[in-house]
């Protein structure tokens, strides 16, 4: 009887020092949307609640690439079409919610942020998966044929789950905030499934929960055309976002047309290279990142401000970087790197050099 009851005991210690492993180690899956890869990493959860999470973030994922989409046919492009036509559209909750944010950010960002532009977007043929997009601009005539309707995302008119626009050239491109909004409905997911520590990382857009094990998740902060500025550690719920005019954009002869357009002119924006941003939100983050690329160097500051964010730092063509206060005592550097400190709420600057 003794034997059997020290057997017993012993096998039950094993069986929770094998639980407790796997509870304490990563695991890792890289899912596509939005022609990026997501990788999702977590910590301290089962195997049965990883292969779980990932199989229905999956699903999840597949149905926003399908309704969000800007220009393959499905619930947005259907909304897009009964706008053109002077008709009402009923939309899913997830699409109403991206339209409330994106009137939001536009207000506050003086219209630098604005998800009506789609037939701008279009115009300028960044309606693609497939860059570098080639040959010449679009004429300023038809350009300014959309400028001068203005269409803007305060132009929609919600009730409930019917949504109108009285200017039909009011097209919805999600393409500023989507993932923002996808990586945080993955988020407030595995919190449901009662996930504590994790990682969602769309192409270096992400949003961190918890902790990697014994130390913080760190997630470096790309140098535009390659390599890294250095890295952040990420605090118990953030999210770091960077929006750049490096990877996609418009190639005539030698003339480059970043893809990130200013709304109020409709031409790309070419003085600043990349702009990061960290937020409590990704859907903030992200629309926030694009908002101030379009600002420029001269206008972020005041956008921040504007935005309510203050840990931001942005990149020019030529390299020199600028950041925040706040940003420049979270990052580990990779290296010597000359910067401009920028007090948004002053803007006042002063430059570090080491």
């Amino acid at each position: 009887m003794r034997s059997v009851l020290k057997i017993s005991v012993s096998l039950l210690v094993c069986l929770t020092l094998l639980a407790g492993c796997q509870r304490n180690r990563e695991q890792n899956a890289d899912l596509f949307i939005f022609g990026t890869i997501i990788e999702i990493k977590l910590w301290g959860a089962t195997p049965e609640q990883g292969d779980h999470a990932f199989s229905q973030l999956q699903e999840m994922f597949n149905g926003m690439h399908r309704d969000w989409h800007a220009w393959e046919p499905g619930r947005l492009t259907d909304i897009n079409q009964a706008f053109a036509a002077g008709r009402p559209a009923t939309a899913d909750a997830d699409i109403i919610e991206m339209i409330r944010r994106s009137q939001k950010m536009e207000q506050l960002s003086g219209g630098r942020f604005n998800a009506a532009i789609g037939g701008l977007i279009g115009l300028w043929g960044f309606h693609t998966s497939d860059y570098p997009v080639i040959g010449p601009p679009p004429s300023q005539a038809n350009i300014d044929e959309i400028l001068v309707h203005h269409p803007s995302s305060l132009d929609i008119r919600i009730d409930g789950l019917q949504v109108s626009s009285a200017d039909p050239y009011v097209q919805l491109d999600f393409g500023g905030i989507a993932k923002g909004y996808a990586v945080d409905l993955a988020i407030r997911y595995l919190r449901e499934q009662g996930i504590t520590s994790a990682i969602v990382n769309a192409g270096g857009d992400l949003r961190a929960i918890g902790r990697h094990g014994d130390r913080p998740w760190n997630v470096a902060v790309k140098k535009p055309g390659g390599g890294i500025i250095g890295a952040v550690a990420v605090r118990e719920d953030e999210s770091l976002f960077t929006s750049g005019n490096y990877e996609r954009f418009r190639q005539d002869q030698t003339e480059r047309y970043p893809h990130i357009l200013d709304p109020r002119t409709g031409w790309p924006v070419k003085d600043v290279a990349s702009v990061t941003v960290i937020a409590a939100e990704g859907i903030v983050a992200d629309a926030a990142a694009t908002a101030l690329v379009v600002a420029g160097i001269k206008g972020w500051p005041a956008v921040a401000l504007a935005l309510g964010l203050n840990q931001v730092l942005v990149v020019d063509e030529a390299g020199m970087v600028y950041l925040t206060p706040e940003m420049e005592q979270r990052m580990q550097f990779s290296g010597d790197v000359e910067r401009v400190i920028v007090e948004t709420n002053t803007l006042t600057r002063h430059i570090v050099t080491q």
